[in-house]
């Protein structure tokens, strides 16, 4: 099971700092720049979100994703 808690944190990690300080992006881009999977992918922006570091909206059926510092 730790293994599975490495992956989400790198993961994490890869997020936050490829959009950190940006402009809000699409959960698609995020998913293109990252490379992630959707699993891993929703996975990775639940643990920012649980940390205060994210930010998550719709618009259109869009999620919006707006990483926080």
């Amino acid at each position: 099971m730790t293994e599975v808690w490495g992956k989400i944190g790198s993961a994490a990690g890869a997020v936050y700092t490829s959009f950190v300080g940006k402009s809000p992006a699409t959960a698609a881009e995020v998913k293109k720049k990252t490379k992630l999977d959707d699993a891993m992918l929703y996975m990775a922006l639940g643990w920012l979100a649980r940390e205060g570091k994210a930010h998550m909206t719709t618009e259109k059926n869009t999620l919006m994703v707006k990483i926080l510092e």
